[in-house]
């Protein structure tokens, strides 16, 4: 008898009892999502270097009050990868038809990372659709970022990021074509131990278990180069940006102490109204270091 394996989206939702698996064709790409509950609908959208997985600190207490819907945006985990298509607002179309085709009409919307970059798209070209919004260290691309250093501050590139002076040197190494995937093919455990102790102030929080899932994803060439075209993509969504009015829906805005003046700073430009919680004894990925209180700031913000 085969071996199961234990990084399989099958496998990994026998962590997350009540949880399904599905896949549905939406805008000419083929997207993988879990889901569990029921009730108003709130759709999910990981990021960087994660897949739908990311969520499962956390899933299981929204499930008990509503059918939350966890999704591999365009180029994540079983997604499909295509080759073009990773501008922000043609994933938020992916998001959108997949609301169609799932007969929902106003859902509420958390995106992390890449996914809160995702969340926003849609936010700006779905209004109606969008209930609720809530991103978790992730912000719409904006021309700030042309304002990022190329070499760290002085001090500030240690053991730890730097939240007054944070060094993203992967914003530019993902805008590499073909080289990242020749350099991390089946190496991709290196740089997400790297990063995880980088951006987690208690890296212990992402367990070693958790670490193999996503290194089994992103070992794979084609899967680097997909998750890099989210990167790529950024001049466009900067573009994009610019055409889009300020949001009027309900916004919360989650920091870690890595992201949180920036989004104190800046959500407020796009949301005029926005709600921002700091959650502010963790790094980039909250929902390992932090799920309570990440909880705490997304089921009163719900409510």
């Amino acid at each position: 008898m085969k071996t199961p394996d234990p990084y399989s989206d099958e496998e990994l939702l026998r962590k997350l009892p009540g949880f399904t698996n599905h896949y549905a064709t939406v805008n000419s790409v083929q997207l993988h999502y879990v889901e569990g509950g029921s009730g108003q609908p709130l759709i999910c959208l990981p990021g960087w270097p994660q897949t739908w997985y990311s969520y499962h600190p956390i899933a299981p207490v929204p499930a008990k009050k509503y059918r939350v819907i966890i999704v591999d945006i365009r180029g994540m985990g079983s997604s499909d990868k295509p080759v073009a298509g990773y501008d922000k607002k043609t994933m938020a179309r992916d998001m959108y038809e997949l609301l169609q085709h799932l007969g929902l009409h106003k859902v509420s919307v958390l995106g992390h990372d890449i996914g809160g970059m995702v969340a926003l798209s849609f936010a700006f070209n779905y209004p109606a659709a969008t209930d609720k919004l809530i991103v978790a260290d992730g912000s719409h691309p904006s021309e700030g970022m042309m304002h990022m250093p190329m070499l760290p501050a002085a001090g500030s590139f240690a053991g730890k990021m730097d939240g007054n002076m944070p060094y993203v040197w992967w914003m530019a190494f993902n805008q590499v074509k073909d080289l990242p995937e020749k350099l991390l093919e089946g190496r991709f455990q290196h740089l997400l131990d790297w990063l995880f102790e980088y951006v987690i102030l208690d890296a212990s929080r992402m367990s070693a278990f958790d670490r193999a899932v996503y290194a089994s994803v992103y070992n794979k060439a084609e899967n680097i180069r997909a998750s890099n075209a989210w990167y790529q993509a950024f001049a466009q969504d900067m573009e994009d940006a610019a055409t889009y009015p300020v949001l009027t829906m309900p916004v919360l805005g989650i920091g870690s102490y890595v992201s949180y003046e920036n989004i104190r700073q800046g959500l407020p430009f796009v949301a005029p109204h926005a709600q921002v919680v700091g959650i502010l004894d963790s790094g980039h990925y909250l929902f390992e270091e932090k799920p309570a209180q990440v909880l705490e700031a997304v089921l009163g913000f719900l409510q």
